[in-house]
This record gives C-alpha cells, structure tokens and sequence, in this order.
C-alpha cells in the first residue's frame, strides 16, 4: 500500500511521517513519533488509555485514521508539563491526590480532564464524573481520580485570578 506524508503539530513542535493512510494515530504516535504516553488499550474506543486533544478535542486516538490528523495539532499527556519539565497542575494533582495506581490508565485520563477543564474550568463533581465517562480505569475505583480533577480546577482557577 502507498504511503502518504503526514504532517502535524505535537505538543508544541513540528513532526512528520510516512504511514499508510490506514495506520491509526495510536501507531503513528506511537511507533513514527516514539511518543509512549498514550497507551493502546482496547483499540475499540471503549477504555480511554489512548485519548489525547486532537485540534482542541478529546478523541480516542486508537479509531483516528492517521490521514483524519494530518495539519493537525494535537496534545499527549508530555505536552501538557509546564515549559521547565516539571509535572503540569492536573499531572501534580493526580500525584497528590492518588489518582491513579497501576497508571495505564492514567496518560489518557489526564489528557481528558485538560480538555474537560478547558470547556467547563469549575466543574461540579457529577460533571467530572459524566465529562470523564469514556475513560476508564479497572484499580482506583475513580474517587482519587475526581478528587484530583475537582483539585486541579480550583488550582488552575486560584492561579488564573492571580494572574488577573
């Protein structure tokens, strides 16, 4: 099968390929690019260890055709750490606050709760819970996991009037 160019902005930076127009963003990521944060779960969309931002929405990369990304701009669980390398707020707060455990889930949960952060900052905890539905997570039993993105908003709030 022919190969196509890809083009696309990861997590800040410009990056390149060549894969058949069939490759899933999952693998191109993955495998062109060496980006390991996303994870290959299910490849049927049902667990969420694969989601990143994809032009300013959460997908499940592992049903994105690599053709459907290419101009676009897309964010992994890497490009969400602050300019020194240091972990991001809602990374920090999955550390403080236990969100996780065996952490393959954890990648695309952190990647969804950026974006549900980003199109409603003061979530309630039944919003957390409904915007975080289509990830999935078999150890924590999610009540770290809420806890961490309820304590991220305020952080990432509390920060925002600062700057204000």
């Amino acid at each position: 099968m022919t190969k196509m160019h890809v083009k696309m902005t990861v997590n800040g930076e410009a990056a390149e390929g060549l894969a058949e127009p069939r490759t899933l963003l999952i693998h191109f990521l993955r495998e062109t690019l060496k980006i390991k944060g996303p994870h290959i779960g299910c490849e049927t969309t049902h667990c969420g260890a694969c989601t990143v931002d994809l032009n300013g929405k959460s997908v499940k990369s592992c049903t994105v055709f690599v053709g459907q990304a290419n101009g676009a701009e897309i964010t992994t669980v890497e490009g969400l750490v602050n300019a020194d390398g240091s972990l991001g707020v809602i990374q920090e707060m999955f550390r403080e606050h236990h969100g996780l455990q065996c952490g393959f889930c954890t990648p695309g949960m952190i990647t969804r709760a950026h974006r549900l952060l980003q199109e409603n900052p003061m979530p309630t905890e039944e919003e957390v819970r409904f915007g975080m539905a289509g990830n999935l997570c078999r150890c924590t039993g999610y009540q770290n996991i809420v806890k961490a993105i309820m304590a991220a908003a305020e952080t990432l709030n509390a920060q925002k009037e600062a700057a204000e």
